[in-house]
């Protein structure tokens, strides 16, 4: 197999998570709930690991269901908090994410292979990245596109229900360092002014220059990659700010 066809599965991978997280990353930087990532995806994390191991259950499926379950609950757990306490909403968002990452290691220390698996749901090698998660995270990337050209993403329902789906989806095949690099590096771009698809584009090449490198240096690819999505997304802050894309919805 050649290195192009190696590198077709992981490169849609990376071009469909950003397509589908980034519209998502911009509304969390508007509304102020930047841990909200971390949270949902190490919930998703924590509910792969309690039915992989803890109940000893070993199902594809299954895993998909108790990730979207785990993202889900901590999602709307999240909406509430926004409305109920939001001067103390970083900080209770920030707990949450401590607790799912407590139970996740609390369930993977009871098994043998507990520990990989965290590893992978962390950080994912992309290069393995399966025809399956693929197409869910291009139909997200779909979705995402359509939805951002409503106003539903600046209602509630919408954006919190989509961000469990999106990430419980995107974690499995991303990992969770990679799907966070994903949500924000593209929409910091954006707050500074740059159009959402130039933004895409370029942190997509960011992204594909970190996946070369992993493939040439043999590092681990979810790390290398995240590591150049954070380099490309802290640049933006030595660009001027200019007009904000005219295609986001307004602020809620």
């Amino acid at each position: 197999m050649t290195m192009q066809a190696w590198l077709a599965l992981p490169l849609l991978a990376l071009l469909g998570g950003l397509l589908a997280l980034s519209p998502l990353g911009s509304q969390v930087l508007r509304r102020g709930v930047v841990f909200i990532d971390l949270a949902v995806a190490q919930a998703a994390a924590a509910a792969v690991i309690g039915v992989h191991f803890v109940l000893d259950m070993e199902s594809g499926v299954l895993d998909q269901l108790a990730a979207s379950a785990g993202a889900l609950m901590v999602s709307l757990a999240i909406a509430g908090i926004t409305r109920r306490w939001p001067a103390q909403r970083e900080a209770l968002i920030g707990l949450l994410y401590v607790g799912g990452a407590c139970l996740a290691m609390l369930g993977a220390s009871v098994h043998p292979h507990g520990k990989e698996k965290l590893m992978q749901l962390l950080a994912a090698d992309v290069l393995w990245v399966n025809s399956f998660s693929v197409l869910a995270l291009l139909v997200c990337a779909a979705l995402m596109t359509l939805m951002r050209q409503t106003r539903w993403l600046a209602k509630d329902t919408a954006f919190y229900g989509l961000f469990a789906l999106v990430t419980s989806l995107a974690v499995p095949a991303l990992g969770l360092f990679l799907v966070f690099s994903c949500l924000i590096a593209p929409a910091l771009w954006v707050e500074r002014g740059m159009r959402h698809g130039i933004a895409v584009l370029a942190a997509w090449a960011a992204a594909v220059a970190g996946l070369l490198v992993s493939w040439w240096l043999d590092t681990p690819s979810g790390p290398t990659i995240a590591l150049c999505l954070t380099l490309w997304g802290t640049l933006s802050l030595w660009v001027n700010p200019q007009a904000p894309d005219s295609t986001q919805p307004p602020r809620p």
